[in-house]
C-alpha cells in the first residue's frame, strides 16, 4: 500500500470506520440467490485430461459431482465439460448473501499503525451520533490548526 509517512504519532490521530463485517453481516448463499451468471447461463470447463490435475478434475465432475453435463474433445485433446443452466456452480462456497443488519459506526484510537494506547473501541449506536462525532473532531482540529 502507498500511504504517505504520518506526521505525528498514532496516539494522536482517530480513526473513524463504517464496517459491516463478513462475518456478522454475511452468510454463506446458494447460486440462485446471487443471480451467479453460471447457474443463470450454464457454463463450460475445459479439462486437459493429460496431467495428473486434470484426471481428477474430470472424474470428479463425471462420478461425484452430481451436476448435469455434456462433453466434448477439442482438437487440441483437452475435455470440455458443457454444463446446462439452474445448476449450482462449482465457486458456490464463495457466494455470500448479506443480512438485513446495520453497519457497525466505530471510532478507535490511533490509525493505521495501530492503537498504542489499548483504548477500547467505541461503537455508536446511531449513524448520526458517529457523524456528530466526526464532526466535532473535525473541528476540533480545524480550531487548533488555526491558533497555529
Amino acid at each position: 500500500m502507498n500511504r504517505p509517512d504520518p506526521l505525528m504519532a498514532p496516539h494522536q490521530y482517530k480513526t473513524y470506520s463504517i464496517v459491516a463485517p463478513r462475518s456478522t453481516h454475511f452468510r454463506p448463499a446458494t447460486c440462485a440467490e446471487t443471480d451467479c451468471p453460471h447457474y443463470l447461463q450454464g457454463w463450460q470447463s475445459a479439462i486437459d485430461e493429460a496431467t495428473d490435475l486434470g484426471q481428477g478434475q474430470a472424474y470428479y465432475i463425471r462420478k461425484q459431482s452430481g451436476r448435469r453435463f455434456t462433453e466434448a474433445r477439442r482438437a487440441d485433446g483437452l475435455t470440455v465439460f458443457t454444463f446446462e443452466a439452474g445448476q449450482e456452480c462449482f465457486n458456490s462456497s464463495k457466494h455470500v448473501a448479506r443480512l438485513d443488519r446495520p453497519e457497525l459506526f466505530l471510532v478507535r484510537d490511533g490509525d493505521h499503525r495501530g492503537n498504542p494506547r489499548g483504548t477500547p473501541v467505541r461503537q455508536h449506536a446511531r449513524p448520526a451520533d458517529w457523524v456528530e462525532d466526526f464532526a466535532e473532531h473535525q473541528q476540533a482540529i480545524a480550531d487548533e490548526h488555526q491558533k497555529g
